[in-house]
């Protein structure tokens, strides 16, 4: 993953991601488009409150696996954001699957409107009756300075054409056919670590719908 120049719709994001990371954080939901089948179709796995290291669990029931094929930056803040990011997105997957819109995970690694956006969207599948399965992937990753704020900007390509809505109580999947829909672009503005634990979190995300460049 190489470290570029921002393009013209990232530094827009971005230009608002600097002024919020010299306030005290928050900032509106900028999501532009929502995580397939909320709102619409493993059972859940017990949550541990965290694991060895002291953070909390983000792992995943056997039938869904998350993929991230994203070079890991050379620099220690870019990668220490991405890794920050890729828990985030691990997070909101775990707390779909543990039907829980208040599980401590996402919360440790955001705050603000991304805490906002992950609580939304688990709730909207636990309030449907669905949990997720298959495969979700990420790719395309990049990492950028956002200004002079210290944060750092993660730029990531999504296919979830193998991600699937199942039914917590009939247990029936519901597959869907690869469209652009399936596409989508993430822009998650990270904020660096202030106090304890030294990790870094989502301050905002933008997730941007039928990416035509994030097909695969």
């Amino acid at each position: 993953m190489a470290r570029r120049a921002l393009t013209t719709t990232a530094a827009a994001f971005a230009a608002t991601a600097a002024l919020l990371l010299t306030a005290c954080g928050g900032g509106g939901d900028s999501s532009s488009d929502d995580i397939k089948g909320a709102g619409t179709g493993t059972d859940s796995p017990s949550a541990s409150p965290s694991s060895p290291s002291g953070r909390p669990d983000v792992s995943l029931p056997s039938d869904l696996e998350v993929e991230f094929d994203i070079t890991k930056p050379s620099d220690t803040r870019h990668a220490a954001a991405l890794e920050s990011a890729q828990n985030y997105i691990l997070a909101l997957d775990h707390g779909i699957t543990a039907q829980d819109p208040d599980d401590p995970a996402y919360r440790f690694y955001s705050l603000g409107s991304a805490t906002k956006y992950a609580k939304s969207q688990i709730q909207a599948w636990v309030d449907d009756d669905w949990t997720a399965t298959g495969s979700d992937s990420y790719y395309r990753g990049r990492t950028d300075d956002v200004g002079t704020s210290k944060g750092v900007l993660v730029t990531m390509c999504r296919d979830q054409s193998k991600f699937y809505g199942k039914n917590v109580k009939t247990k029936k999947i519901r597959y869907t056919k690869e469209s652009l829909n399936d596409f989508q672009q993430f822009r998650l503005l990270m904020k660096p670590p202030q106090g304890s634990p030294k990790v870094w979190k989502v301050l905002q995300i933008e997730v941007q719908g039928r990416v035509e460049d994030c097909r695969r």
